[in-house]
């Protein structure tokens, strides 16, 4: 049994060509066809003619449940993270990251039931500025989230890290989880913008209770249009016991 899980920032499912379509975010996420989705910037409600509920509309879509985590307002609506999945699925917490004087960022934690596994599913969204993720990285490898000690099955973190060189997060999360390696499974070592991959901001760690089996990036002409991000997916088996 396999799990396949992805990670992608749709960007206020506002397009490239400037159209904001929740409609076709769905239609990328019907041709990934994972089990559990990370999904950053996300409004609760979006446009006036009528408004609409990206995260809502994204699930009926695709017949999943989700777990939204708003951590700011925009234009008056919540606006955040959020979780689908296909999977029996509990929501545990949101944690704020944010940093005083800079926009407020969040990770949302979810567990999820897979076969007789629990797996403990962290959404994230850091910051753009190198300090800013240090404090946010320190956070959020603590006793207070990822270190608590209370998980009873394997860790999964996805998200847009902001950190396209090495820093700090990445060095505290590569010294407790598995990074997935980018270049060894997609011969390239950047994940954004879609169109034109300059940098590594799309990341996705475990625990080594997961194995991975695959990761690819998910480029088809939908998904270059949708947003400017692609979907990370990567699908895992469960790892042998020693």
């Amino acid at each position: 049994m396999r799990l396949r899980v992805a990670t992608y920032n749709v960007h206020r499912c506002r397009g490239l060509d400037a159209r904001v379509r929740p409609d076709r975010i769905a239609r990328v996420l019907e041709e990934v066809g994972a089990d559990v989705v990370a999904l950053q910037e996300v409004r609760r409600r979006a446009g006036d003619r009528p408004a609409v509920d990206q995260a809502a509309l994204l699930a009926e879509a695709l017949g999943m449940s989700v777990f939204f985590a708003p951590t700011r307002t925009m234009g008056g609506h919540p606006y955040g993270n959020a979780i689908l999945s296909r999977l029996p699925t509990e929501p545990m917490a949101h944690h704020d990251l944010s940093v005083a004087g800079l926009e407020p960022r969040g990770c949302q934690h979810v567990d999820v039931t897979w076969g007789p596994t629990r797996v403990h599913v962290f959404n994230v969204h850091l910051g753009t500025g190198y300090r800013e993720r240090r404090q946010q990285g320190l956070r959020l490898v603590s006793e207070a989230i990822l270190l608590s000690g209370r998980f009873a099955g394997p860790r999964l973190v996805l998200g847009d890290f902001n950190e396209w060189a090495p820093g700090l997060t990445t060095r505290l999360l590569r010294g407790h989880l598995r990074s997935v390696d980018v270049r060894r499974h997609l011969q390239r070592r950047r994940t954004y913008p879609g169109v034109l991959p300059l940098l590594h901001l799309d990341h996705i760690y475990h625990d080594d209770g997961l194995e991975l089996v695959s990761l690819r990036l998910h480029r088809t002409r939908l998904a270059l249009m949708a947003s400017d991000h692609l979907p990370l997916v990567a699908e895992f088996g469960a790892a042998a016991a020693d």
